[in-house]
């Protein structure tokens, strides 16, 4: 039964070791969608002239502006040659398919070909794409898009830099308007001190499975790990509401069907991991089994895939990039220590199983 447990255990572990690092990378550079971290900060500090219903602020780790027009006028956003790009109003998001900066803008981060259609000088053709009032684009007016840092960044990689000031130009009507705001350098932190950390934390979590599975010790280890991984899920399922809000989501909804459609393997592993911990401190039967393939999800889906934050400046939800980092080791303690320690007490279970008591004889 043990090793069946094991064996079965065993694929699940590597279908979702395979699932995570298929579709894995380098760490997204900055500009690119829905980036894991990046060591350049995008900031919007105004909107001039101001006006009621617009607002305008960076999203995605500042991979993407996100402008909101609630007003009774629509606003266009001018794209790279001062042609009409983006038109946000009352009837919704239109983008217009002459418009170099169309297809630019969805090639960020690779092919830049125009199509025979995108000509700046012509009129404006446009189309609509939402019928909501917010639109999200990249923009290459805000972002560092050389693979090499700023010059003054090279000089001095351990100090923050002040990379440039940016505008972007709008129209309402005839109005001219524009979105100001910031890109600085900000010195990366030491990945290394916390993989140290996260790895320490793990092995103290793993050397738990080392005491006796039937001793009152390793029963009380066991309730241990259990809520180690719950805090390890609510740290998952925290980290992941905070992508989908930085993102841009608003509202219940809009962070629900950002989760559902973004982040649903973290979001489920970091759901199965608090389920999973609360059945071992409750002690039931398979608990052992439960925490190792919780916890090694939890590490895999949750942990590993975002633990670009070690090694970046700016992390991709609305709180300081220290509390992402914190979260993620968090969630890579739990997990794999969770997994090491199930794996130790089923290892030993199979190899010096519970004898059966044998049935009293009748009288």
């Amino acid at each position: 039964m043990i090793r069946d447990l094991l064996a079965r255990a065993g694929l699940v572990l590597t279908a979702a070791l395979a699932a995570t690092l298929a579709p894995a990378g380098p760490a997204a550079a900055h500009g690119a969608d829905a980036p894991d971290g990046t060591d350049y900060r995008t900031e919007v500090t105004a909107v001039t002239p101001a006006r009621p219903g617009l607002s305008v602020r960076a999203v995605e780790a500042g991979a993407r502006l996100e402008l909101t027009n609630t007003g009774d006028r629509a606003v266009e956003v001018l794209g790279y040659s001062g042609e009409p790009y983006l038109r946000v109003g009352p009837d919704g998001v239109y983008e217009n398919v002459r418009s170099p900066a169309t297809y630019l803008n969805r090639t960020i981060a690779g092919d830049t070909r125009l199509p025979a259609e995108a000509d700046p000088a012509a009129a404006p053709q446009w189309r609509r794409v939402d019928d909501s009032s917010t639109v999200r684009w990249h923009d290459q007016r805000v972002l560092w898009r050389e693979s090499a840092p700023p010059p003054q960044v090279r000089a001095a990689p351990d100090r923050e830099h002040r990379v440039r000031d940016w505008v972007v130009p709008l129209r309402a009507d005839a109005d001219p308007m524009e979105i100001r705001g910031t890109l600085d350098w900000v010195p990366p932190p030491d990945a290394y001190a916390w993989w140290v950390a996260a790895t320490l934390g793990l092995l103290a979590v793993g050397a738990l499975g080392l005491l006796p599975a039937g001793s009152g010790p390793g029963r009380r280890a066991l309730a241990g790990i259990g809520g180690l991984l719950v805090l390890g899920g609510l740290a998952a399922v925290a980290f992941t509401v905070g992508r989908e809000l930085d993102a841009g989501a608003r509202g219940v909804g809009g962070l629900l069907a950002g989760l559902l459609g973004g982040q649903v393997w973290a979001l489920l592993t970091g759901l199965g991991a608090i389920a999973a911990g609360v059945f071992a401190m409750a002690r039931r039967p398979a608990a052992d089994f439960a925490v190792a393939l919780a916890g090694a999800c939890l590490a895999l889906f949750a942990g590993a895939a975002n633990a670009a934050v070690f090694a970046r400046a700016v992390a991709p939800v609305p709180w300081s990039a220290t509390t992402a980092r914190i979260l993620i080791a968090v969630v890579l303690v739990a997990g794999a220590g969770a997994t090491a320690a199930g794996a130790l007490r089923l290892h030993a279970t199979s190899r010096h199983p519970t004898p059966t008591p044998e049935p009293l004889p009748h009288p």
